[in-house]
């Protein structure tokens, strides 16, 4: 069963990422200023969790979503689908406490909503198949 918080700070980390790509300021920046849309009450430890660790991890999480996405270059994807699946492949690579089927159902969750109307679909076949890369290669998260 999905919790209730970690869907509310999955869409401010969502909207947080997309403020970062937009305006070029820092995750860093955006909390400090609390530029940050207030509309959802102030981020919580895992939406500073999940922001913060996109943008450590940017290059890895890229690398594998470019990797993973046929024909789709990560620059190139719908800027909401692109910080979907980096807040998804984050999840899945570097959270163990989080299920693989949690972070994609989330993530497709997030797509209906935010995004276009393949972007549910497009989200889910990317991250089955990064979520079974991860699994097949049996790396560990950390």
């Amino acid at each position: 069963m999905p919790r209730p918080e970690r869907h509310r700070a999955r869409i401010q980390a969502l909207q947080m990422l997309y403020q970062r790509e937009v305006t070029g300021d820092s995750i860093e920046r955006i909390l400090a200023d609390e530029s940050f849309s207030p509309e959802n009450g102030p981020p919580d430890e895992f939406c500073r969790l999940l922001a913060t660790g996109v943008e450590q991890h940017l290059e890895t999480i890229d690398g594998v979503i470019g990797e993973t996405s046929e024909h789709w270059a990560v620059a190139r994807m719908p800027l909401v689908d692109r910080n979907i699946l980096r807040i998804a492949t984050f999840e899945l690579l570097h959270l163990a406490d989080v299920p693989s089927s949690v972070a994609i159902n989330e993530a497709v969750e997030l797509a209906k909503v935010y995004g276009g109307d393949d972007s549910s679909k497009f989200v889910n076949g990317v991250l089955g198949r990064i979520a079974e890369r991860h699994r097949s290669a049996g790396e560990t998260h950390g």
